[in-house]
């Protein structure tokens, strides 16, 4: 009874789960041994049932009590090789603690070097690999690999940079990054047929995949990319689960969550899967622009994979240029009101974007886009200024203003002035001048036309000011003559 309930709280994967794919030069073989701890069949997790992320346990290590070498591949003769091969995976199932480095170091190391082994064998080529062999190495990856992540230390609560955090480096790192070799040499291997293969690198085991893009480790990480970039483009049939997948992932990081480690390296595949989208694009990719990347915009972390997703909505505009006007109207509705290191991100973006518009595209967001622009224009943060002057530095930018400068001067017209006029910072001030000449020598009827309309308005303005003063001192005089003494004034 007692070694049931201890099986029934292994965190092993499910039955089908099977990986096939790597990328990345060898692992560096002197990567030292690290912290653990000897053959744990309830690693991490209580016993209880086991957690729906991961799955129940499929393999249980080989009855034994310490960890012993096998032989070399090279020492026992062509025929024995499967054998040893399966007993070598068998080893490598076992797990160790490595919150102790001085505990179980020779079993660690043994196991190292066993993982070592599998690796050249692979690499090598020295034998066909049967499909045995294949399901049996694919169950000791799963075994590995899928665990249970620690918790994020900053739940999110705390208004912390990502950047600025210490990333969390994974202890056992020196066993799994041997897994993850191993399973890469596998899947680039060209003897490995997918059809075989994918009766174990399953939708299960893609899933679980993506659950350890959250790991804090980039190390981890990087191998995870490469992985799952190597297992969609071998693995056709699972193109669009693998697509849809990554989207529930942005979904639950948008709409609840804004805690994800991985959305940079999640976002890096996908730029490379956009550059490879027939045209003309399928709607199902259309609405993953409007639904998963430009929401991606929303959240308080997007420094940290704002160039990944910059990549790929520009990948989205160049590939049909008919969706930059859904672009930038994405842009206005998430466009940050109080962030100012996000606006500077966000007029970047734009101005890539804009690069990649055509004339009719642009005049259909040109009013409510200069709306925000003269917004930034005259932004006391002087970067945020500055970033948004910096756009007419574009010849193609300021060819599409030309084109269209009777509806965009008068729109930010107001704010040239006013920066002119009063702004705190040299740099905005100087920019604004050149600006307006510019608009001065590209039309000076259409600019002192606007230059009019300013005036009166700022008449206007003036006059409503007077009065409303005037009003005030009225009602002044009345409550004093009134109220005489009990007057309260300000």
């Amino acid at each position: 009874m007692l070694r049931k309930i201890m099986k029934g709280g292994h965190r092993k994967p499910s039955k089908s789960d099977d990986n096939d794919f790597g990328f990345g030069p060898p692992p560096n073989s002197g990567s030292g041994p690290a912290n653990n701890v000897v053959v744990n069949h309830s690693s991490r997790a209580a016993p209880g049932p086991p957690s729906p992320r991961y799955g129940p346990t499929v393999i249980t290590p080989p009855p034994m009590n310490t960890v012993e070498p096998l032989p070399f591949f090279r020492d026992v003769p062509v025929s024995e090789r499967p054998n040893l091969f399966l007993r070598k995976l068998q080893l490598c199932c076992f797990h160790f603690d490595f919150t102790d480095t001085l505990k179980s170091m020779r079993e660690k190391e043994i196991k190292r070097q066993t993982l070592l082994e599998l690796v050249d064998f692979i690499q090598s080529g020295s034998g066909k690999i049967t499909e045995n062999c294949q399901e049996e190495m694919i169950k000791m990856v799963s075994v590995n690999i899928f665990r249970c992540l620690p918790p994020h230390e900053n739940t999110g609560q705390e208004p912390t940079d990502p950047e600025e955090e210490e990333p969390y480096l994974e202890p056992s790192w020196p066993h799994l990054q041997l897994v993850y070799e191993l399973l890469l040499r596998y899947v680039v291997m060209s003897d490995t047929d997918t059809k075989v293969a994918k009766r174990y690198v399953d939708h299960s085991f893609v899933l679980k995949l993506l659950d350890l893009f959250d790991s804090e480790d980039p190390r981890e990480r990087e191998y995870l990319k490469t992985i799952l970039h190597r297992i969609y483009g071998k693995f056709m049939v699972h193109r669009p689960f693998i697509r849809k997948a990554i989207n529930n992932i942005f979904y639950r990081f948008i709409y609840e969550t804004e805690r994800h480690s991985g959305i940079g390296e999640l976002l890096e595949i996908l730029g490379s899967i956009i550059n490879g989208f027939a045209l003309p694009m399928k709607e199902e990719h259309k609405l993953f622009l409007v639904r998963a990347l430009i929401p991606l915009h929303k959240p308080k972390q997007i420094s940290v994979y704002h160039h990944q997703l910059s990549y790929c909505i520009i990948q989205f505009v160049e590939k049909d240029y008919k969706l930059a006007d859904t672009v930038i109207r994405g842009f206005l509705k998430y466009w940050p009101v109080t962030n100012c290191q996000k606006e500077v991100l966000f007029l970047g973006e734009l101005e890539e974007v804009l690069e990649a518009t055509q004339s009719a595209e642009f005049q259909r967001c040109m009013v409510p886009l200069f709306r925000q622009i003269a917004r930034c224009l005259t932004s006391s943060h002087f970067q945020v200024a500055e970033r948004a002057l910096f756009l007419w530095n574009n010849e193609h930018i300021v060819d599409l203003i030309a084109q269209n400068r009777t509806v965009v001067l008068p729109i930010i017209f107001e704010a040239l002035e006013k920066n002119i006029q009063s702004h705190w910072n040299q740099a905005v001030h100087g920019l604004s001048v050149n600006i307006r000449k510019m608009f001065l020598d590209m039309d000076t009827e259409l600019f002192e036309a606007c230059q009019r309309q300013y005036a009166e308005k700022e008449s206007r303005a003036r006059d409503v000011e007077e009065q409303r003063e005037l009003t005030w001192k009225r009602l002044a005089d009345v409550a004093a003559q009134r109220g005489g003494e009990d007057m309260i004034t300000v």
